[in-house]
């Protein structure tokens, strides 16, 4: 049950990063925009990635329906939605629930398309969401690395450090 001028719990998240929409008092300045298929859900970043990885993890593979995923992570306060807030659904993938709990799948309720993966402190954007000028890619969001490449379903021959597991906290998979 909720007061006046309270959030209910079940929708606390949209007073949080990442779901915030950039306000005129804020030093907001988006270098980037992102949209899902539909281009109802809509959001800009602030920042380059710290970070781009393929990532191979089977929730990852049958999530995307593809044999990997690719990744750009930013921090939530480097995130500002410009419109859908209110057509995002969530997928709790550790109890398999539609809620929205940390860590969880983002998508568009209306065209499905994945939008992030939100971790507890990080955003897990997928590039091919952003529109980049000419289709270029930056070289902030190119893949430094594979992880979790032990649950691979092809092998991949491109010179970029394999890990087992988490970048840094797992073994190094030699390409052979």
């Amino acid at each position: 049950m909720t007061t006046a001028g309270s959030v209910h719990t079940a929708e606390a998240w949209k007073q949080k990063t990442p779901y915030l929409a950039p306000t005129a008092n804020e030093n907001f300045d988006a270098q980037y925009a992102a949209s899902c298929l539909c281009g109802e859900v809509q959001y800009a970043v602030d920042s380059d990635p710290v970070a781009a990885k393929f990532c191979h993890c089977t929730s990852c593979q049958i999530l995307h329906g593809a044999p990997f995923q690719w990744a750009a992570l930013f921090h939530k306060k480097n995130i500002r939605f410009i419109r859908g807030v209110d057509c995002l659904m969530f997928f709790h993938s550790e109890d398999l629930t539609p809620r929205h709990a940390l860590p969880c799948k983002v998508s568009c309720s209306k065209c499905h398309s994945p939008i992030a993966d939100e971790g507890r402190n990080m955003w897990m954007s997928f590039p091919t969401l952003f529109k980049f000028p000419a289709r270029k890619t930056p070289d902030a969001f190119k893949p430094s690395c594979h992880i979790f490449y032990e649950q691979r379903c092809v092998d991949i021959k491109d010179g970029k450090t394999k890990w087992s597991k988490h970048q840094d906290e797992s073994e190094i998979i030699p390409e052979d």
